[in-house]
């Protein structure tokens, strides 16, 4: 995000008293209801029955097929759901009984539901470029049931609790999937995440560089020290956005419609040098962190040899930087900017190299949209237009499609897009088929094709680089705690970190 959106006083839009004023409106409105958060309870906190006693009483949802995923392998088998979580497993033929069925199509697999812990809602304060209903629709579309939404760029941004529950009261009853939130790790508030922390949220975010927006502002490395030990006695996670702000000041500035002077505005070093900055702190304090959309294949061996030496460090990438190159980026295509860049097809191979090595723990979407105008349709300008892709609803075809052309399985692709992340924020009822967990499911064609058309996506806005693209793999229904979502009752839960 390089161009910056200047906010009208700034210095209040994060303070406890305006947003309490705002709460206090806002109910007013709306109705007084108390936000009611479901806490992500950790796998096996619930009593479950797994002597298969279950099996002989009717479930509220039996699904049977052929090609379900149980682990790393697909199995012939039939899922129970009772009361929204897995209540049996058996094999195919055990005649489960239900008050309904779902068999699947020959050409059809049962996935776990996808988990996408970074997406940028928007909402409230900037809800004309994304908000709950429709950022959570695109989710369900494309076989996600859970998301973590950032910090910013919402106003007020989620700073402090007040924030926390004004952004939860805009969510409650409109959203189709699963929400949590990330808190965010700005200079006025180091030293006071702990209400944060206690409220539920996953952890802290944090930028190196200028993020684009006022007000969420970058910390220094210092503060990015103080922020990882105070946030590691908390027992949380620090997820860091890593662009060195001296390099990309010392960079030429980019302008016009040709890719290439974006890219040239930021380069690999400005990531290299930040996340060795993201190591050396994480050494030094033994605290958690989390490098958010990696893009640079260059920082691989010095990640490796962080998780090598030990230290508590996970990486992220994104469907963009492993399916686009900047060679084929034409010019004045503003849809294709985001932060860090696009980068060339070498990049992108080593990239996919590093997943399958383990470098490279999971991928996630970091959709982040903006209202057309923003994004400077028109103008074909790399300098002035807004850094976000929109990929919510296409991210399983779109890593399938390449996926598969690298003769990499399916089952891989769900470690990296459900169960790696889950596991990693701590969501520990999501991101497998197992008894006791949430029954939360994506039936997925994987052989079915289709052209994207983003006036047929559930994104706010039909802006995305992927139009016209032929992937692979469709998503054809999404079952949320055992129900399949219909796309007009939102039944999504706002989910907080399970307690210590």
């Amino acid at each position: 995000m390089t161009t910056s959106i200047p906010t009208e006083g700034v210095e209040d839009v994060n303070s406890a008293q305006r947003i309490a004023a705002l709460i206090e409106e806002h109910r007013r409105e709306h109705g007084a209801t108390a936000v009611r958060t479901a806490i992500a309870a950790p796998a096996g906190t619930d009593v479950i029955d797994r002597t298969g006693a279950a099996a002989q009483a009717p479930m509220d949802l039996v699904v049977r097929g052929e090609r379900i995923l149980i682990g790393q392998r697909f199995e012939a088998r039939e899922i129970g759901v009772r009361d929204g979580r897995i209540a049996a497993i058996e094999p195919l033929g055990s005649e489960l009984t239900g008050r309904r069925t779902v068999d699947l199509a020959e050409d059809e697999v049962l996935l776990p539901g996808l988990v996408d812990t970074h997406v940028h809602i928007n909402e409230p304060g900037r809800t004309e470029w994304e908000g709950f209903a429709s950022a959570t629709r695109a989710a369900a579309a494309g076989g996600v049931t859970t998301v973590v939404d950032m910090p910013l760029n919402s106003i007020p941004s989620t700073v402090n609790s007040a924030a926390l529950e004004y952004k939860q009261m805009h969510a409650q009853g409109n959203v189709f999937v699963d929400i949590g939130f990330w808190g965010g790790a700005v200079p006025s508030n180091q030293g006071a995440l702990a209400p944060l922390h206690r409220d539920g949220v996953f952890g802290f975010k944090c930028f190196l560089s200028p993020s684009g927006v006022d007000e969420f502002p970058n910390l220094t490395p210092e503060q990015l020290g103080a922020a990882l030990e105070e946030i590691g006695a908390l027992g949380s996670l620090l997820i860091v956005h890593a662009e060195d702000p001296g390099t990309l000041d010392t960079s030429p500035a980019a302008a016009g419609p040709t890719y290439q002077s974006f890219l040239d505005s930021r380069p690999r070093s400005a990531e290299n040098t930040a996340i060795a900055e993201v190591i050396d702190r994480t050494r030094a304090t033994g605290g958690r962190a989390h490098i958010l959309h990696l893009s640079s294949a260059d920082a691989l061996p010095m990640i490796a040899a962080a998780k090598r030496e030990g230290l508590d460090l996970t990486v992220e990438t994104c469907p963009h930087y492993l399916t686009l190159t900047s060679e084929d980026i034409p010019d004045g295509a503003t849809p294709f900017k985001c932060c860090p860049p696009v980068r060339e097809r070498d990049n992108r191979e080593q990239l996919w190299q590093g997943l399958l090595e383990g470098t490279i723990d999971f991928i996630v979407s970091d959709h982040s949209p903006s209202t057309p105008e923003l994004k400077g349709l028109e103008q074909g300008d790399f300098g002035t237009a807004w850094g976000g892709v929109s990929s919510l609803q296409l991210g399983l075809s779109l890593i399938w499609t390449e996926a598969r052309a690298r003769g990499i399985g399916l089952e891989r692709v769900v470690e990296w897009m459900s169960t790696a992340p889950a596991g990693r924020v701590g969501l520990g009822s999501k991101g497998r088929l197992e008894v006791g967990l949430d029954a939360d499911f994506a039936v997925f064609a994987p052989e079915e094709s289709f052209v994207v058309d983003a006036a047929g996506l559930h994104h706010r806005h039909a802006v995305t680089p992927y139009q016209g693209k032929e992937l692979s793999g469709r998503t054809r229904s999404t079952i949320l705690g055992g129900r399949p979502v219909d796309f007009v009752a939102p039944r999504g839960r706002l989910l907080g970190r399970a307690a210590d």
